[in-house]
């Protein structure tokens, strides 16, 4: 019996009836070992992780001990990607394989299942190594950064290698929002008549820039504007009659897929990925997680055939798009499996992005769409010495090309240009202007980003990769740094304070650094750099930056010595129950308490004396309960148990006694 161990329980069923008897067919379910809960787990010099089952992890690999005992030969079908190579090399390790085959497919269909493994391969020990540099970078910073960080700005937060670049993007967005100042500027609009009874009215635009002032960016003066508006006669000065064309979009890559269902869809980047992830293991579409826009030549052709039996416009040479700088992975662009299947999915979300990722590869090999243009140069008559200009400009449709199978690119978030039948003007011919219109514009705020637009701009920056976007939205959002505001990414004061303490004081959130330690990840993936040294190289500045951001933001306590750190809690519903002080880190060996003043400690607080203990015992510990209040600012009343902090229950106060307490 040979066993093929894949990741997903969602491939078994297809895949065992593809090899039939014979074969025996696992899933990992993903993951089966990380690092630690609670402990960091890697230490220098050399950075070796120790892992452990995951809960899941382990009843995981006890069954799959048990298949490999009767199994003749192990095959690993671990998705194609750094990830997937991690764990295969987690299975081979744990459950200590001898030569297991690894084999990777980008599509679920027997013919691709079956050619991989008559090709298996050894395990590619530098995606490991660039998965395992992946995921100790990002449990160093978390590990190092969060606590301090957490000691500095009160409650518990947190700093990621790639999650704060991420968040400071949104904070500083939020901000650059706040500080902009609208300007209401104005221009003019001229509407003119059917001509001949032929052409459907038309429009023409002032060129206002030569009327402006210098330093000046916009029209301010509406006095101007009204006089151009009230033209009633204009001269053609020049009438051409160019072309221009539109080449389709690329076959998706992840960024573009999530971008598109954000836009067009209403998905968010992690509903996104779950619905490609169920197609994929369906066998409907290839890997979803690539940042390659080409797909592989039988495809291209098997599509060119299928346009060319539909009699669309195939373009004469099959398209081939450039890769964006720093793309590692080898697979091939999202695309079906089989093409001419024209629906797919169980849902009403998975038939959606299968039919956008479909037309977007069929859109891929059409020719191009192309558009007569006609611009037309007017000349109004002399105001004060100057004669004002006007352009019309119309676009026409001629070929559709391939808009037709797809509208637009629905990555761009943006309006189609408006038709504007200019007809045919000669030169020097005199016109009769329709009316004029003076049109008001206010300058606006840049927008706040989407996730869209934020997956855009983190690709753009070479921050994260195809597999990370979701986790880092999910991030961002789940830790309450980022609020969701009309499918708008709204900084809270919480993602506010977080940039605002990590600013300037470490190099992981500047963008430039981080895209270098992308880099140096994929240098590892491609051999050309070790391990160890990238891990050094951000250990050392780690230590460094953190020992001035300890310095700057570290007060000891004048009792013993060791660290204050900032104590924060939000009022409740009814108001009540906030509190923001500084305690000893040393607490309960050492209780000074002092208040907060401005972000650093202030005066030191009285000492309380401790509530007396109560008959009332912890249904948790058996020690007795504490009748715990306070009035005034920061009032409170409740119960508690007298073995805090190793024991944190806690019950309401119901006329004197602990609610629900025995």
């Amino acid at each position: 019996m040979k066993l093929l161990i894949v990741e997903s329980p969602g491939k078994v069923k297809k895949i065992q009836g593809f090899l039939g008897s014979g074969w025996r067919v696992e899933a990992s379910v993903g993951h089966v070992r990380d690092l630690p809960l609670y402990d960091m787990g890697v230490s220098p010099p050399n950075f070796r992780p120790s892992y452990a089952p995951t809960e899941r992890g382990k009843s995981v690999l006890a069954k799959l001990a048990s298949a490999v005992k009767s199994a003749d030969s192990v095959f690993l079908a671990m998705d194609p990607d750094r990830e997937g190579e991690a764990i295969a090399w987690h299975l081979e390790d744990a459950l200590r394989l001898e030569n297991p085959g690894r084999i990777t497919f980008s599509e679920i269909t027997e013919k691709a299942v079956k050619m991989a493994l008559e090709h298996p391969r050894a395990l590619d020990r530098n995606l490991v190594a660039a998965q395992e540099g992946r995921r100790v970078l990002d449990r160093l910073v978390g590990y190092m950064v969060s606590v301090p960080l957490s000691r500095a700005i009160g409650g518990k937060k947190s700093a990621g290698r790639v999650q704060s670049p991420a968040l400071r993007l949104v904070v500083e967005r939020e901000r650059e929002i706040r500080a902009f100042k609208m300007t209401t500027h104005y221009g003019v609009e001229l509407v003119f008549d059917a001509l001949d009874n032929i052409t459907p009215g038309w429009k023409a635009n002032w060129l206002a820039k030569a009327w402006l002032g210098p330093g000046q960016e916009y029209l301010l003066e509406k006095e101007k504007a009204v006089r151009v508006a009230a033209m009633r006669r204009v001269k053609v000065l020049a009438c051409q009659d160019t072309e221009t064309k539109a080449v389709p979009p690329a076959p998706f890559t992840t960024s573009t897929l999530q971008q598109a269902a954000s836009n067009s869809l209403k998905l968010s980047p992690k509903k996104t990925m779950e619905a490609a992830q169920r197609l994929y293991e369906a066998g409907h579409i290839t890997y979803m997680r690539t940042d390659s826009p080409n797909i592989s030549e039988e495809a291209v052709a098997e599509i060119r055939e299928y346009c060319r039996n539909s009699n669309w416009p195939v373009v004469a040479t099959p398209r081939r798009w450039k890769s964006k700088a720093g793309a590692q992975e080898a697979h091939e662009a999202i695309r079906p499996t089989h093409i001419e299947v024209e629906e797919a999915g169980d849902t009403d979300s998975e038939k959606a992005l299968y039919t956008m990722i479909r037309l977007r590869t069929l859109a891929s090999q059409l020719e191009d769409a192309v558009f007569a243009v006609r611009t037309a140069l007017l000349q109004g008559e002399d105001i004060e010495g100057r004669m004002p200009e006007f352009e019309a400009k119309g676009r026409t449709l001629v070929r559709p090309g391939w808009k037709m199978v797809m509208a637009a690119d629905q990555t761009e978030d943006g309006e189609e240009e408006a038709d504007n039948p200019v007809p045919q003007l000669n030169a020097g011919s005199l016109l009769t202007v329709g009316g004029g219109k003076v049109v008001t514009h206010k300058t606006k705020a840049p927008p706040r980003y989407t996730e869209a637009t934020l997956v855009k701009a983190l690709e753009g920056r070479g921050i994260g990769r195809p597999s990370t976007y979701a986790a880092i939205l999910e991030n961002i959002l789940g830790r309450g740094y980022v609020r969701l505001e009309k499918r708008a990414l709204a900084a809270t004061a919480d993602g506010e304070a977080v940039v605002d303490a990590l600013m300037g004081r470490f190099a992981f959130l500047e963008f430039s650094f981080t895209k270098e330690l992308e880099d140096d990840l994929d240098a590892i993936a491609e051999g050309r750099t070790g391990y160890i040294d990238v891990m050094r190289k951000m250990h050392h500045c780690l230590e460094q930056e953190l020992g001035l951001f300890q310095a700057a933001t570290v007060t000891p306590c004048p009792d013993c010595g060791k660290p204050l750190r900032r104590i924060v809690r939000a009022p409740g519903k009814n108001g009540q129950g906030g509190y923001d002080f500084w305690g000893c880190s040393g607490y309960p060996d050492c209780p000074a308490t002092f208040a907060d003043n401005g972000g650093k400690p202030g005066h030191r607080l009285e000492k309380r004396e401790k509530p007396p203990l109560s008959t009332h015992k912890c249904p948790e510990c058996g020690k007795p309960l504490a009748h715990r209040t306070k009035d005034g600012p920061g009032a409170y009343n409740f119960w508690g148990c007298s073995g805090f902090p190793n024991c944190k229950v806690t019950f309401q106060d119901d006329n004197g006694k602990p609610e629900g307490a025995e």
